[in-house]
Parts: C-alpha cells; structure tokens; sequence
C-alpha cells in the first residue's frame, strides 16, 4: 500500500519520539506528505480557594500553544532535512477526538503514533490515547511503542 498523506501526533514525549522516527521514514519512503499534528488539552481550572483570572488562563494557553509551535518547528526542521515535505498544526480539545477530525480533514492515509505501553493501574487511570483513536479513525493506525 502506497501513503500519500500521513498524520503524526504528538505530545512530545519520548514514546513518540519513537513513532515520529518511523513516521519520518515511511513519509520518505512513500514520498508522502507529513503533517505534524499537537493537541492542547482545555486548561483544568484550579481547585482550591484561589481565584485565577480569565487573563491567567488566556496567558497559560498562549504559553502552550507558543510551546507545542515551538517544539513542532523543531520537528518540521528534521523533517525538511530528511527530504520529507511537511506541515505542522497545533488544535485544542480532547486529544483522540482531534486526532480523528483532523486525519478526516486532511484525508489521511495512515497515522502513526507512539504509545508509552503502560499496564495494569497506570494504563487503567491513565489511558491510551492511541488506543481511542483507532475505533475512530478513517485510516489505519500504526502504533510504535516507545522503549
């Protein structure tokens, strides 16, 4: 199977570290374009007796998105070095669900991904991003855990 279009999500952390590897070489051997793709989850409010003002929520947004821009930029940079067309998008919202839209939206072919492998109580409370993707996503999802 040939991929034209393949969406790489990331939160950065070393597991996909792993994946956008994988994602990089595949997107080379298939000539394929690759978008970089980072989720913002929505900003928790504080619990506690302290008051947060609408203007400190906006400014640790900002410094999210300045972040995830950033840290993308960086990635985008490895991916021209390599010969690899690629874009980068930073959304806002519930990880897997965005994850999904925009590989719709795009009409990806493939996304690749990384997973942390976690097991028992942390998996449970934690949960596997990848692993609410998959039932939701328009193309197959390759998986690559992050040792």
């Amino acid at each position: 199977m040939k991929f034209r279009r393949i969406l790489y999500p990331t939160d950065f952390s070393r597991a996909s570290g792993v994946a956008f590897t994988k994602a990089l070489s595949l997107a080379k051997e298939n000539r394929a374009e690759l978008t970089l793709v980072h989720v913002i989850s929505p900003v928790a409010p504080f619990v506690g007796e302290g008051y947060v003002s609408p203007d400190t929520y906006r400014s640790i947004e900002q410094g999210a998105r300045r972040s995830a821009q950033r840290r993308l930029a960086g990635l985008l940079k490895k991916a021209t070095k390599a010969g690899v067309r690629a874009r980068s998008i930073v959304l806002e919202g519930i990880s897997y669900e965005q994850i999904a839209r925009v590989a719709r939206a795009k009409r990806a072919d493939l996304i690749v991904m990384g997973t942390h492998g976690r097991t028992g109580f942390s998996r449970f409370f934690m949960g596997s991003v990848a692993e609410r993707v998959i039932p939701l996503a328009p193309c197959p999802v390759l998986t690559v855990r992050g040792r």
